[in-house]
């Protein structure tokens, strides 16, 4: 692909990880990257306006070089809308139809795509899912992962109890319902796979978020392999753990396909289990999802760092991966199993002595970043040297977050934009979801009589809270004599605390 001046951009939903991130990156660059209007996408389980998304797709890629396209956006208006959808099969395809008519009104036009398979939670709230997973959610992940199991021949005695007595419980028609969905969703899938052989998308990305070895998103993983194998599509089409770092990745992608570069990365663990740990909510060592994270975003892994473009220092548990609220009170691995000191002085001797790019994935935890590692980089003068940061939600989320992030800095350097995403993710995967979240779900937000699911609004008493936490927490963990994070807009984009909402600004000092 040449030259890249516009890219339309459908994002797989509403919040800022979707919406706003691969936007932010895109700044700085010079390419202009279309999205469509706030009020045509959804609200978590209220679907976007599919019709006029469509239509404002196909009006801005007359003009543009790339698209990166959430296809379940399109086809359903959004994430959660396509785990809780009453379309049939036929709809859904005749939807996906409209993408042949943008590469025949623009041939030039490159088409990333990236769809979901379905996922299945192993516990029982319907925050993201159907009404009936409140009560049903558990039995519903463990009689998929049990009749797994046990069609591989290798369920327990218990495990065949545990799956005849939901069998006997679980009302037939809630069953009926999750299971006609997923078989339309894989009916589309089969019909996505067909446009790319086709030609009508150039590269396709099926992620999963939440996923697990055995179970309904492990056979339908299975389904899809096969598919692709059939069609001998590996090189074209891939899956991997992750979502919401998508859109980033398949920036990088673009951008890095435009100036005919693959960037080679040197990974460097801070334990020697590191590779063969499985995060939470995923599915394999992180090695094999680290590899096609790299290679997602148009890189390759190399295996020594003088070659390399990009130095990734990956901070990844010693042994088991816990949650970022118990880093308190972390396992004795954390301590003894790996060595953050160690991968600090790496990378800074990289950076300083060796003058290479160097990147930090921060996947010691789910759901935050670790504390003393960003301790550590502050103490370096390292957090706004560096070509990438991330600490967030799953392993592979902050991966690809990181990884695209990085991509873009060896092409564009240390651009303002650069230092602010930076100083954003300092803010949100440190101070928010690693240190002042917990406050909130441990007893806050309930004292002010709401509940952790839902807030007193997008922007009521709990945003004030939150953002007048995060100034003392940036003051404290981030602010220096380099320079100092500003939050700019603080808000809490589902009503919940879970994910929160920022713009912020980094502010160097004046030397």
């Amino acid at each position: 692909m040449g030259k890249l001046d516009k890219i339309a951009f459908i994002p797989l939903d509403e919040r800022p990880c979707n919406y706003e991130f691969p936007y932010l990156l895109a700044q700085g660059t010079g390419i202009h990257m279309a999205r469509p209007p706030m009020e045509m996408m959804g609200l978590k389980k209220r679907p976007g306006d599919t019709n006029r998304l469509w239509s404002w797709l196909e009006e801005q890629s007359m003009d543009a070089d790339g698209a990166v396209i959430s296809l379940d956006t399109l086809l359903y208006g959004g994430i959660i809308p396509s785990r809780l959808h009453a379309l049939e099969h036929p709809q859904v395809a005749e939807r996906l139809q409209r993408l042949r008519g943008l590469k025949e009104r623009n041939p030039d036009l490159k088409i990333f795509a990236f769809q979901l398979i379905m996922r299945c939670p192993q516990y029982s709230i319907a925050d993201e899912e159907p009404d009936y997973y409140a009560d049903w959610g558990r039995e519903i992940f463990r009689k998929g992962l049990i009749s797994h199991r046990s069609k591989l021949g290798i369920a327990t005695g218990e495990e065949l109890e545990e799956l005849s007595d939901i069998e006997r419980r679980l009302p037939a028609e809630i069953l009926e319902d999750y299971m006609h969905r997923r078989s339309v969703n894989i009916g589309v899938i089969r019909d996505v796979l067909d446009m790319i052989a086709e030609g009508f998308i150039d590269f396709m990305i099926f992620p999963q978020d939440d996923s697990a070895p055995y179970g309904h998103t492990a056979k339908d993983q299975q389904k899809v392999r096969a598919m692709i194998s059939e069609l001998d599509l590996e090189l074209t089409t891939y899956m991997y753990p992750g979502a919401d770092e998508v859109g980033c990745t398949l920036l990088a992608r673009m951008i890095n396909d435009s100036k005919h570069k693959v960037p080679l990365v040197y990974p460097r663990m801070s334990a020697v289990q590191g590779p063969f740990v499985t995060p939470l909510y995923e599915d394999r060592f992180f090695y094999e999802s680290l590899k096609y994270q790299i290679m997602a975003a148009g890189g390759l892994i190399t295996s020594s760092a003088e070659e390399a473009d990009l130095i990734l220092i990956v901070n990844t548990p010693g042994e088991t991966m816990m949650e970022a609220e118990s880093q308190k009170h972390a396992f004795f691995s954390y301590d003894v199993y790996r060595n953050i000191i160690e991968l600090v002085e790496y990378g800074n001797y990289m950076l300083r002595h060796k003058g290479k790019p160097v990147a930090a994935a921060d996947v010691g935890y789910a759901n935050g970043a670790d504390q003393k590692l960003v301790k550590l980089l502050k103490q370096k003068e390292m957090l706004f040297d560096l070509a990438g940061y991330a600490g967030w939600n799953t392993s592979s989320n902050t991966l690809g977050t990181v990884i695209a992030q990085s991509m873009l800095y060896l092409h564009y350097g240390r651009t303002s934009q650069h230092l602010d995403f930076l100083a954003l993710r300092y803010a949100e995967d440190l101070c928010y979801c690693s240190v002042v979240r917990m406050g909130l779900n441990q007893g806050e937000v309930e004292a002010m009589g709401l509940s952790k699911f839902e807030l007193d609004g997008h922007r009521g008493e709990v945003s004030r809270m939150v953002r007048k936490r995060l100034v003392q927490e940036l003051e404290e963990r981030i602010n220096g004599g380099e320079g100092r994070v500003e939050i700019t807009d603080c808000y809490m984009p589902w009503n919940r605390t879970f994910e929160v909402g920022l713009s912020v600004r980094y502010h160097l000092s004046e030397h």
